[in-house]
């Protein structure tokens, strides 16, 4: 083959290797595409933990909806403990391990339990505490509210006023079922006296029965409910009497158990109810004996004095005095009140009391500096009421004394709480500048104890007291409250503490960290963007441009071999091509080898200029020389990108223009601050305003973009020395970051392109 042939077969071959690999093959033998293992793998492992979600979903949906969750249930009353019922309407409170609503609220309601359940019985020991009204237990309710039937769901109950067993279903109305209670007694149901009821739902099946305490005769009945209420929760209920309630248990029921509670007949006996005294009230720890209050003989009406005229009575003599009032409250101290004033009464004989009654009481008087006490008292009850409202003064108000004994209502924030002697809570409160305290018997009070939070705004109703041996001479007075639904919260403490203030200040300072991070970040992603193109490009020049200059100069060669005869002229035109190309190839491969560094990223900047400058130099007599002063610290990539650019430039140039025999490479690192400078011993040159050529031109678009100060010195037949000088980020200290962060967002901004 000639030299023509072998060029051409040379360009051929070269031009198949810069094709594509895809235009190389044919389609016909091209493999089908697939998904490599490791993306298999990912996609697998995607799929099982998005499955193990959605199976853990369903199972924890499962158990939350489940109908037998939280069974089978017994209350903790003997304990004290209550925080899982919740009331509406009424007095309800722990008291001697039973539960207790004092007063004669109608439709009072006391609820617990899940809304998914089903199929469940609730049982527990009833005692009614007035002489009319109903008390009971309710099953499958939901939609709760105050009021009178204001619920969705079954009710059975013992009701006084026709001696039956009342089972019936409340939807903000009311249908019923009744059964006479089954007893030889004349008083079929009797106020203070023990009875055990279980009611039961099954399907659309409801049974309730009834076992009283004297003669442990069972009373049963039931309804079908076609539409029945398939679900909810249980609770406890009394209907204008108060009432006691104790061992409260819940349990999955079957159909077999429906079936033996139908079966039941009135002389069945059960051993869950302990039979009680007729007149005694002694589990509860209160009152004593009712014979006493029965032969007791009650002053005419006429002879009634108010409660306040009390205080007018002398304190040598101790006369007595009847009194008529409503009882405020029962426990730890028995308080009744009138228009006048209230009293409160000690060591008194009489039956168990409720909020609400109309009650007489007979008493030796022990007049006060602003109310008095009746100690001993006999007492009696008249008839039954609603209890009364409370009435609305300020803490300042309270705090003169002219409500001691009376049932108010005030409002005050909270100070501090803490669980006192007897396992009283006691609530410290401030409204304005006055402070007052707050006691609350255990119980249902635990749960709202833990839930009130220093600083929020209570309102509070309870029975105002200013005798030391409650407030112990700490506050001017003491309320006393009667349960937990006395205390309602109007507002949290305030959003704008000094905790949350703090907290504010370390989550901003922990979100601008998180923000620059994420922006070096993406700074450095998109400088190793720009990194990895030119690396493209610098592989792409060397595909194309370089291996074209190297095929035209092999061209040149082998036309000039190629020519015969003395051709002087064509000989010296090929020569000058020929070094031209050559000329170019060169340039092409120092700028391919300026695109391509060697990893910038892992390489401190003097040791990346230094293996520039000594490929660019190699061969040649020009010596590098590379020093570097100072303490090193890390510079940020896009400024060391940038000051390495600059470098290469004024490397280059030195290089190309002035005919240097060393250059210095120096890197100074300063306290925040870094400086490049490169020098050599060229031929210099001398600067004109406005004459810069390409290269310096480029070299101040780049020091403006990191605002860098440059400063170029050239001095012909002297050498010329460039140095920039660019601002590093000050090492971020607890004290310097919020200086840091206002800086950045007061200063940071694009700067403007120099037009030069």
């Amino acid at each position: 083959m000639d030299i023509h042939g072998l060029a051409r077969h040379t360009v051929a071959l070269e031009h198949h290797a810069l094709m594509p690999a895809s235009l190389q093959k044919s389609p016909s033998t091209a493999p089908a595409p697939s998904l490599p293992r490791h993306t298999l793998a990912r996609y697998a492992l995607f799929g099982f933990a998005l499955l193990a979600l959605i199976l853990g979903a369903i199972g924890i949906r499962t158990y939350l909806h489940s109908p037998t969750r939280g069974l089978p249930y017994h209350d903790a009353f003997a304990r004290g403990k209550a925080d899982e019922w919740r009331a509406f309407g009424g007095t309800w409170d722990v008291v001697k391990g039973a539960m207790r609503n004092d007063s004669d609220e109608r439709g009072a309601k006391l609820i617990t339990g899940s809304s998914h359940w089903r199929n469940y019985s609730i049982e527990a020991d009833i005692m009614l505490l007035g002489d009319s009204g109903d008390a009971g237990l309710m099953i499958r309710s939901s939609w709760e509210e105050e009021g009178v039937n204001s619920y969705s769901g079954y009710y059975a109950g013992l009701r006084m006023l026709d001696d039956s067993l009342v089972l019936g279903r409340a939807d903000h109305g009311w249908m019923e079922t009744t059964h006479k209670i089954n007893s030889a007694e004349p008083a079929k149901v009797r106020a203070f006296q023990w009875y055990h009821l279980k009611l039961l739902a099954y399907e659309c099946q409801i049974a309730a029965s009834a076992t009283s305490a004297v003669d442990h005769t069972v009373t049963t009945t039931s309804i079908a409910d076609k539409d029945c209420v398939d679900s909810g929760r249980v609770g406890l209920r009394s209907y204008s009497s108060g009432g006691v309630w104790k061992n409260v248990t819940i349990q999955d029921a079957s159909r077999q158990d429906l079936a033996d509670m139908l079966q039941s007949t009135p002389s069945h006996k059960t051993a869950a109810v302990q039979p009680a005294p007729a007149d005694t009230f002694d589990d509860l720890g209160t009152f004593q004996s009712t014979a006493a209050s029965q032969s007791l003989h009650l002053e005419d009406p006429a002879n009634t004095v108010p409660i306040g005229n009390l205080r007018l009575y002398p304190f040598s003599n101790q006369a007595s005095a009847t009194v008529r009032g409503v009882v405020i409250l029962v426990s730890p101290v028995l308080f009744i009140e009138d228009s006048t004033g209230g009293v409160s009464v000690s060591n008194f004989v009489g039956p168990p009391l409720k909020v609400g009654d109309e009650v007489e009481v007979v008493g030796k008087v022990h007049p006060g500096d602003f109310s008095s006490s009746l100690d001993p008292a006999t007492v009696r009850v008249l008839w039954a009421r609603a209890p009364r409202p409370a009435i609305a003064v300020t803490a300042s108000q309270a705090a003169t004394g002219a409500f001691d004994a009376s049932f108010i209502e005030l409002e005050g924030t909270l100070r501090n709480k803490a669980i006192g002697p007897d396992g009283l809570l006691v609530f410290d409160f401030d409204a304005g500048p006055q402070s007052f305290r707050a006691l609350l018997r255990r119980g249902r009070g635990d749960a709202l104890f833990q839930s009130l939070k220093p600083n929020s705004l209570i309102r509070l109703r309870g029975i105002c007291v200013v005798d030391p041996a409650f407030t112990q001479n700490l506050t001017p007075f003491v309320l006393l409250l009667r349960s937990t639904d006395d205390i309602k919260i109007l507002a949290g403490p305030p959003w704008w503490s000094t905790g949350h203030l703090v907290a504010i200040v370390i989550g901003l300072l922990a979100l601008a960290l998180v923000v620059n991070l994420l922006y070096g970040r993406i700074e450095r992603w998109r400088l190793r963007a720009v990194l990895e193109e030119r690396e493209r490009l610098a592989h792409e020049m060397h595909d194309t441009l370089a291996q074209s200059f190297a095929g035209i100069g092999f061209q040149l060669e082998a036309i000039r071999n190629g020519i015969t005869g003395d051709v002087d002229t064509t000989h010296q035109q090929l020569d000058l091509a020929t070094n031209l190309v050559r000329h170019s190839h060169q340039e092409a491969r120092r700028s391919i080898a300026t695109l391509r560094p060697d990893s910038l990223d892992t390489k401190d900047l003097l040791s990346a200029l230094n293996s520039a400058a000594c490929r660019m130099v190699e061969g040649g007599s020009v010596q590098i020389v590379a020093v570097s002063t100072g303490d090193p610290r890390p510079i940020p990539l896009r400024i060391k990108d940038t000051l390495f650019r600059v470098g290469l430039e004024a490397i280059a140039n030195a290089v190309r223009h002035a005919n240097p025999t060393m250059i210095h490479i120096t890197v100074q690192y300063r306290k925040n601050s870094v400086q490049l400078a490169v020098a050599d011993d060229g031929i210099g040159f001398i600067q004109s305003t406005g004459m810069d050529g390409f290269g310096l031109r480029g070299i101040r678009k780049r020091a403006a973009s990191i605002s860098a100060a440059l400063n170029l010195v050239s001095t012909p037949g002297q050498g010329t020395q460039l140095e920039i000088s660019a601002s590093l980020p000050p090492r971020a200290t607890l004290v310097s970051w919020p200086q840091l962060i206002w800086k950045y967002l007061t200063e940071h901004r694009p700067h403007a392109r120099n037009p030069h």
